[in-house]
């Protein structure tokens, strides 16, 4: 197996291979894997100090920050506060200065006492403690041998670990899932102890040895987590969940929360008593030997069991799943399952190389939850064009404070100078209103993602950077009519003041600083420091001059109001090349092609114009090319000279429609990651990410409505992204809307409508193959 060797950041440390329970339930004793016979009772002081040896040697050759090492049994308790000392005391001064060490330890409770949680707090030792539910659940199993009931003695050694003096050290409960007990009675029972973390587990099985199904139901275990769920939803969610966050997190695009779900790759190794270095202990459940790898502390390091074929195996992610589960809409919740779940040793599906026993169940669970939350769940941004631009002007205002924190105050005297005067300009209600108008301006997220990668890179804020926001602030100030001197910078002869134009202060090459402040009907532009001649007063709506050069405003009807930027620096950020300033009649050409074109839109697609009316602000003339969205915040269309209305027409269409899908990526979550397939698009034999099916479906989908032979293998596609294990719920909904969407119109696929068409002949035309949107 190919690919960079996973280091180990989680080991299960085995002080005690005995237990004081005789659980009916325990994988250790009570599965195929019996070697717990054969092992030494405690711990030595040999494996124990080998062990924090191979700690040591791991974490350094991995510069790792952290390790987890969590202390096991059987159970743990029963190897004494002596033992447990050697242990903590060992492992501590192996790691000093090398990594920081996460102890923990999971008990069934019943020996827990003062004793070793004033030992837990000194070493910093967090508790996990089994408890199955109220008492008549917890006895189902956990019992001692003679048969006495172990729960008083559990709930004891909760009440204990909830005292002020004990409460840092709780780390919450673990509830092995029967299907017997009432659901809702666990989970009050559980929800009554004021728990951390609550963490249900499936019963270990195989598909030698499956779960307990009294009535059948494939997806009994599924039922009866939803009932908890339910409960838990009812209730407020009085206590974090498990498995529940981490279905929630990987719906929406996150990550898996539980080595149980997901395909995050496995991370973890257990030591047991007698040094040996063996797989997750959960194996012990398939056949005897499953776990074990060969190795041992005194001779082998963590680096070759990371190597071991069993461990590579579950560090595949997607591609170590079955072919069943790689094609299955919810693998990246449920991850195929546990892998000791997976196991089967007939000739016919030998191995791990299946679907979890538990599959019905889990997608069962994950869909339960999904449609249970969805409404929950709804992006405002998906649904509402104006929460959509709202999102964006939220994650603009992010990005500057992003910038301006990581700096902590190594800006620069003209970045903080400008900050300063961003917080006067809006102490108003015009101010705000101006600094909004200027901030959602397109061009400036193209800037601040460039100066947030330079600061997180260590590279410091650049000198345009600084400038640029400067610019901004003389711009709201001047939009706003505020009597503020703003200090601003200048470079190769000119200062752009961003929505408003550029003023010239000199000659290519030539740099400068100014101040820029409002004046009645404009503002006035000094050169610093001050000298005769150096003043330039700018009347705004007044004529293009010597000194200045207006942002053009597209104002003909039935178009939106538009700016018409052919001078920001920052315009070059499309596919095709920025054209340079246009002369007047041509930019009056403009005016009346896109008037044209979008008397056009607004008879066609009259929802889609409307839309695009409040969410367009800037066209860029661009020497080449189709109407399409740069790389930076929305509200821009880059368009070259087309000829034809009805071309200009499809074309604002297509660049709206990308640029709203782009838009919405980057406040939402549309889908996890591509997968390691590809899908065939309905309208050829191309295959595709799964990025590209859906930036591609969302596009013809609006064009569609304007030309509805772009509609032919629309709605096949979209079923094929409602079903694909890349989408999340805010995807869904995307999807969902844009059925609603193309609701009227399927019937009318392949009908002209009596509108003129673009002479360009083949759909296809309008959609390049190479098209595709990428998030980030």
């Amino acid at each position: 197996m190919t690919g960079p060797l996973v280091p180990f950041r989680e080991f299960v440390l085995k002080v005690h291979s005995r237990c004081d329970l005789a659980c009916d339930h325990c994988y250790v004793y009570e599965h195929a894997d019996q070697s717990w016979l054969t092992r030494p009772k405690a711990i030595s002081d040999e494996a124990i100090s080998w062990t924090a040896r191979r700690l040591a040697e791991h974490a350094t050759t991995h510069a790792l920050p952290s390790v987890t090492v969590i202390l096991h049994g059987g159970e743990p308790l029963l190897a004494g506060p002596a033992r447990l000392r050697r242990v903590c005391e060992e492992l501590g001064s192996a790691l000093n200065g090398i990594a920081e060490l996460d102890l923990r330890i999971h008990t069934n409770g019943v020996q827990l006492s003062p004793r070793y949680l004033d030992l837990f707090d000194e070493f910093h030792v967090r508790v996990g403690i089994s408890l199955d539910g109220d008492r008549a659940a917890n006895d189902r199993h956990r019992r001692y041998a003679d048969g006495r009931s172990s729960h008083p003695m559990v709930l004891r050694a909760v009440d204990l670990l909830r005292e002020e003096r004990y409460r840092h050290l709780d780390l919450g409960l673990l509830c092995t899932v029967d299907i017997h007990n009432d659901p809702v009675a666990v989970h009050d029972a559980l929800a009554a102890l004021e728990p951390p973390l609550v963490d249900f587990l499936l019963p270990h099985a195989t598909w030698d040895d499956p779960p307990p199904r009294p009535d059948g139901s494939p997806t009994a275990y599924a039922a009866w987590l939803l009932a908890v769920f339910d409960r838990w939803t009812e209730q407020g969610r009085p206590m974090p969940v498990r498995m529940f966050a981490s279905v929630l997190s990987s719906l929406s695009g996150g990550p898996s929360l539980t080595e149980s779900l997901g395909l995050a790759p496995t991370d973890l190794v257990v030591i047991e008593t007698d040094g040996k270095l063996e797989q997750v202990d959960s194996l012990k459940s398939a056949y005897e030997g499953a776990a074990a790898t060969g190795f041992d502390v005194f001779r082998n390091t963590f680096d070759e069991v990371a190597a071991h074929p069993g461990v590579r195996a579950r560090q595949l992610g997607l591609a170590g799943v079955s072919e069943t589960c790689r094609s299955c809409p919810v693998v990246r919740s449920c991850g195929g399952g546990l892998y000791t779940h997976r196991y089967r040793s007939d000739a016919s599906g030998g191995g791990f190389d299946n679907p979890s026993v538990y599959s019905d169940d889990l997608a069962a669970l994950i869909r339960g939850i999904e449609e249970r939350t969805a409404a929950a769940t709804e992006s405002p941004a998906v649904r509402s064009p104006d929460a959509l631009l709202a999102a964006h002007q939220d994650l603009t205002r992010t990005l500057l404070a992003v910038v301006h924190d990581t700096l902590g105050g190594r800006g620069g005297a003209l970045w903080d100078d400008a900050w300063r005067l961003a917080a006067a300009v809006e102490a108003g209600t015009a101010g705000a209103d101006a600094l909004d108008a200027v901030l959602a301006h397109p061009y400036t997220r193209t800037w601040l993602v460039d100066a947030v990668a330079d600061v997180d890179a260590g590279r410091g804020l650049t000198e345009p950077a600084a400038e640029r926001l400067a610019a901004t602030v003389a711009a709201a100030a001047v939009r706003a009519r505020l009597d503020l001197a703003v200090p601003v910078a200048y470079r190769d002869g000119s200062l752009h003041l961003p929505t408003l134009g550029t003023v010239v202060l000199g000659g290519p090459g030539e740099r400068g600083a100014a101040v820029v402040q409002p004046a009645d009907g404009g503002f006035l532009v000094r050169e610093t420091p001050a000298a005769p001649g150096t003043e330039v007063r700018i009347a705004l709506g007044g004529p293009e001059g010597p000194h200045w050069l207006p942002v053009r405003v597209l104002r003909q009807a039935p178009a939106p109001e538009l700016l018409l930027d052919d001078l920001d620096p920052l315009r070059d950020c499309f596919d095709a090349p920025a054209a340079d300033r246009l002369e007047a009649e041509d930019a009056d050409a403009w005016a009346h092609r896109i008037a044209e074109a979008w008397s056009l839109l607004a008879d066609a697609v009259p929802d889609q114009a409307a839309e695009a009316a409040r969410t367009l602000t800037t066209l860029t003339p661009l020497s080449t090319g189709a109407a399409a969205p740069g790389h930076h915040g929305p509200g821009a269309l880059g368009a070259g000279p087309l000829t034809g209305a009805a071309e200009l027409a499809l074309g604002l269409l297509s660049g709206f429609r990308r640029a709203k899908l782009r838009a919405l990526g980057e406040v939402t979550d549309l889908y996890a990651l591509d997968g390691t397939w590809d899908h065939r698009t309905p309208w050829g034999s191309e295959h595709v990410t799964f990025s590209r099916l859906l930036a591609e479906t969302f596009e013809r989908a609006g064009l569609g409505l304007y030309d509805p032979r772009f509609l032919a293998g629309v709605p096949e596609a979209l079923d094929m992204i409602e079903n694909a294990a890349e989408v999340t719920v805010d995807g869904k909904q995307l999807i969902a809307a844009v059925r609603k969407e193309i609701s009227g119109t399927r019937s009318a696929a392949g009908k002209n409508h009596g509108r003129s068409l673009p002479p360009s002949g083949p759909v296809t035309n309008v959609l390049t193959s190479d098209r595709k949107v990428t998030f980030e």
